[in-house]
Parts: C-alpha cells; sequence; structure tokens
C-alpha cells in the first residue's frame, strides 16, 4: 500500500447510504451548520435580554425567556455531534460561526423596557428556528431518521416555546391555542405540499 492510500479518508458507509436515500449530505450539513450557529448565538442573545426583563412585566416573562434560552443551548448540543458524524465541523473562529448562523441576531432592542419589544425579539427568535429546523426535518424525512429524529424534537420544543410567547402576549389562553394548532397545521400543510 503507497503511502497516499494510507493518508485517504475512508469512505462512510451510512454517508453513502444517505446520499442513495436522496440526501444532499453537503446540503445537510450547512443547513445543520446554521441551525446549531442560530442556537448558540440565541442562548447568547437570550441571556442579554433575561437580564434586562425588569419590573412586573419583565420578571413575568423571565421565566420564559431562561426556559428558551437553556433550550436553545441543548438544541447546539444536541445536534453538534450530528453535525460530526456527517462529516461536518464548527467554524474554528466564533466570529464566523456567528456570521453563518441561520437566523438574524436576536439583539436587545433600544426600547427594552417596553416587554413588547422583547417579546417581539423572541417570537421572531423562534419563529426562524422553527422554519430552519423544519427545512432539515423536509430534507431529511424517510431519508436520514436519526437527524430528522433530533432536529424534530428541536423543532416541537421551538414551537412549543412559541406557544408560551403567544400565551403571555394573549388575555385569552383559548384564542392562543386556536392559534397555535392553526399554526401547527399550517406547518404541516407546507410540509405535505
Amino acid at each position: 500500500m503507497s503511502n497516499d492510500q494510507d493518508r485517504s479518508v475512508p469512505k462512510i458507509v451510512a454517508l453513502e447510504v444517505l446520499e442513495k436515500n436522496g440526501v444532499n449530505v453537503q446540503r445537510l450539513i450547512e443547513l445543520i451548520r446554521k441551525g446549531v450557529g442560530a442556537e448558540f448565538t440565541t442562548y447568547y442573545y437570550y441571556t442579554i435580554l433575561r437580564m434586562h426583563c425588569t419590573g412586573l412585566e419583565g420578571e413575568g416573562i423571565k421565566e420564559i425567556v431562561e426556559d428558551a434560552r437553556i433550550e436553545d443551548r441543548n438544541h447546539f448540543e444536541a445536534m453538534t455531534p450530528r453535525l460530526y458524524e456527517l462529516g461536518g465541523s464548527l467554524p474554528r473562529d466564533i466570529r464566523e460561526f456567528a456570521d453563518q448562523a441561520g437566523c438574524p441576531d436576536a439583539y436587545l432592542p433600544d426600547n427594552w423596557q417596553d416587554i413588547n419589544s422583547i417579546l417581539k425579539v423572541l417570537l421572531e427568535a423562534e419563529q426562524c428556528a422553527i422554519r430552519s429546523w423544519g427545512e432539515v426535518c423536509d430534507m431529511t424525512a424517510g431519508k436520514d431518521p436519526r437527524t430528522y429524529d433530533i432536529a424534530q424534537k428541536i423543532m416541537q420544543e421551538e414551537v412549543d416555546t412559541r406557544h408560551g410567547l403567544l400565551s403571555f402576549c394573549q388575555k385569552d389562553p383559548l384564542v392562543t391555542l386556536e392559534e397555535s394548532l392553526l399554526d401547527n397545521l399550517h406547518m404541516l400543510v407546507n410540509k405535505v405540499v
């Protein structure tokens, strides 16, 4: 065996199976890298948002923000090993990692004293995460059960967080439940179409 053959990277059978199943593995790696980048940066920004949830209304939402913050860190930790299993990796530079994140930064709004402005930032971040992980689910459904399972669980937690935020915004919890059910139905219809 020549030295060149000794240094070659072995073909990973699991990746060949995914490709035969119709998964564009390089595109999947890109989507996952963007998704975990968004989860990581959102964890950071949610930490800042949580610190600014003050006053009577702020204290009421602080627990929701804290739960979402911890959840996003857990999402990062749940999907990152799969990124590496697929042959991908995290960028070595944190700035590059943040720049390629799949969702806009969840910056503290200038008028952070208005709890509605914080809620808007949170809802937009959760909605982006739902779309991001939904795209991974669409790409892997019936083709890559491992990635699909992780992405689907993450997406469901993001939907639940969004529902909690909407419940906080609404005076009538039945209206919020109805909106949430319609949103979930809309997401399912879009997946089928």
